[in-house]
């Protein structure tokens, strides 16, 4: 039976998949899957020495078997792709939209995102995972110590959204992206602020109706997603403080 193609895939987060990393998910979006790792290191980019600030930055791959066929290792190959780089950084935008570099301190937070299954959506897929994971790295300094204050103003979520076959569609698996006459993937924050909006016209043109009417459903979808994220990592976030 065909989906409904205004609702979101099949979507889970399984936490600590990893004992080594500072925090550790496995985020699925119907046959996509994505690993997210957070590392914490204690040192910080040359261009911010001395301003007791963070940072944090993302790295995106994906195993050579993730799709139908088997792709080389960039690593073997020796240059890392335009789309790798590309997705790299901007799955590092959005994680910072939410991040008080003061707070964090004079470290850096990496997310690698390595894809173990892609059927569309992977770079949606991997901010999604990536958001979780960092949520649990901060508490996880925040737990020993290492930093004062919370340094999270929020949360990121992603999703693509398109026009397949002339109807709307969200959360779009290969096959509907493939033949999508308009894609687009969108990043928001939990509360209903844009980090990034990607949109391209594959075959035709489109209006700026289809935009707002695509825009609509990604934010009703990312709303969905932002929710679950944070039924998953409640417990790693800082509980409210009651007023008296």
């Amino acid at each position: 039976m065909s989906r409904n193609k205004l609702s979101l895939r099949p979507l889970s987060f399984q936490l600590n998949v990893n004992r080594y990393a500072e925090g550790s998910c496995l985020v699925t979006m119907g046959n996509t899957k994505v690993l997210c790792l957070a590392s914490v290191e204690e040192e910080v980019p040359r261009w911010k020495k001395d301003l007791g600030e963070g940072w944090v930055t993302a790295e995106y791959a994906m195993l050579p078997r993730a799709t139908h066929t088997r792709s080389s290792r960039e690593s073997v190959k020796g240059k890392v792709s335009g789309r790798t780089q590309e997705i790299s950084r901007l799955v590092g935008r959005a994680l910072r939209a939410v991040v008080d570099y003061k707070k964090l301190g004079p470290r850096i937070i990496t997310l690698d995102c390595e894809v173990l299954q892609a059927d569309g959506g992977t770079r949606c897929a991997s901010i999604n995972g990536a958001m979780v994971a960092l949520a649990m790295a901060c508490h996880r300094l925040k737990r020993e110590k290492k930093i004062e204050a919370w340094p999270l103003t929020g949360t990121v979520a992603a999703l693509s959204v398109g026009i397949v076959d002339g109807a709307l569609c969200v959360d779009l698996c290969y096959e509907e992206d493939s033949s999508a006459e308009v894609d687009m993937n969108i990043v928001m924050t939990g509360d209903g602020r844009f980090v990034e909006l990607q949109g391209t016209a594959e075959h035709k043109p489109f209006t700026f109706a289809q935009s707002q009417q695509m825009i609509r459903a990604a934010e009703r979808g990312i709303r969905k997603i932002s929710q679950e994220q944070g039924r998953v990592s409640a417990k790693f976030w800082p509980k409210p403080k009651r007023s008296k």
